[in-house]
């Protein structure tokens, strides 16, 4: 009886002891994980949001010390670079539907699909964007009344174009066929035995893509499609070409009632700067957050 004192009190040190020993292992193993490229413990603020930050800073000391013309550049072209960002949120969803289907269906079995999809792909690939703009912006509202009239439909007869609508559309047709590749080679890049098991579970062709290959691959197109993002904010000029007061075409304008080309045109960049600037720390960002190691 005595001896359960000593023995509970060894037995005590023994687990302590062991404890110690357990936490040092595993603080080594931490550290060692820490030397590994990709695993090291991230800052919670990415650096390069201090270059967003100068860059912000130069427009709003721009504005400030010499409103005139900055500040009054600012005001003119407000409601441009508010269409430039909606016509970019707007396209790149739409675009992102598009390139889905399209990656689906250059993968698909069925001969047709499969062929639709290419062709799609090949055509709008092989076509300059602007020259796109213009043919929907032109040449699409002319197509549209000649079929009206065809068929003797008053309204298609009488339709009249929308420069917003078809340069979203553009913007779609052209992007998508980029976007069809981006997730072809997403799917692709994920090994087909991994389908076979989920089919082999019981799952349909469709389920598997759902559960099992999709969310793997959204992980892998995650930076391609990052960058798609960033180059179809710098595209969107573009469509200043074809009446959409976007941030360019308001920039223009400004610039031909005022006759200053030097301040016009360098707000102009560093408003396009500090968005692409921004978008790009934000999917930087997103990456990180989905585990994608560079």
């Amino acid at each position: 009886m005595p001896e359960k004192g000593p023995i509970r009190n060894f037995g005590r040190i023994i687990s302590g002891r062991t404890a110690r020993v357990k936490d040092a292992n595993q603080t080594a193993e931490d550290s060692e994980l820490k030397l590994i490229p990709g695993n090291e413990i991230s800052s919670k603020l990415d650096a390069w949001w201090w270059l967003v930050a100068v860059v912000a800073l130069i427009i709003i000391g721009l504005m400030v010390f010499k409103p005139d013309p900055y500040w009054n550049i600012m005001l003119f072209v407000r409601n441009g670079l508010l269409i430039t960002i909606v016509l970019t949120l707007v396209s790149f969803i739409f675009i992102l539907m598009v390139g889905m289907i399209g990656g689906l269906g250059r993968i698909a079995k069925n001969p047709v699909i499969h062929f639709i999809a290419t062709v799609y792909v090949e055509i709008f690939r092989g076509i300059p964007l602007l020259v796109q703009l213009i043919w929907w912006y032109f040449a699409a509202p002319v197509v549209i009344q000649s079929f009206g009239r065809a068929i003797n439909f008053e309204p298609l007869a009488h339709y009249q174009s929308n420069a917003l609508l078809l340069a979203v559309m553009g913007l779609v047709f052209c992007y998508g066929a980029y976007m069809s590749e981006i997730f072809r080679a997403g799917i692709q890049s994920i090994h087909k035995g991994q389908i076979e098991a989920a089919r082999s579970q019981g799952m349909t062709y469709m389920q598997a893509m759902r559960y099992v290959i999709l969310p793997q691959a959204f992980r892998v197109v995650l930076p391609p499609v990052g960058n798609e993002f960033i180059m179809l904010i710098k595209d969107t000029s573009l469509v200043s070409v074809v009446a959409v007061a976007d941030l360019t075409r308001s920039g223009r304008e400004f610039m031909a009632a005022h006759f200053n080309p030097i301040e016009t045109w360098t707000m102009i960049a560093l408003l396009y700067l500090v968005m692409t600037l921004f978008f790009t720390r934000v999917i930087d960002w997103l990456e990180k957050k989905r585990g994608y190691e560079k």
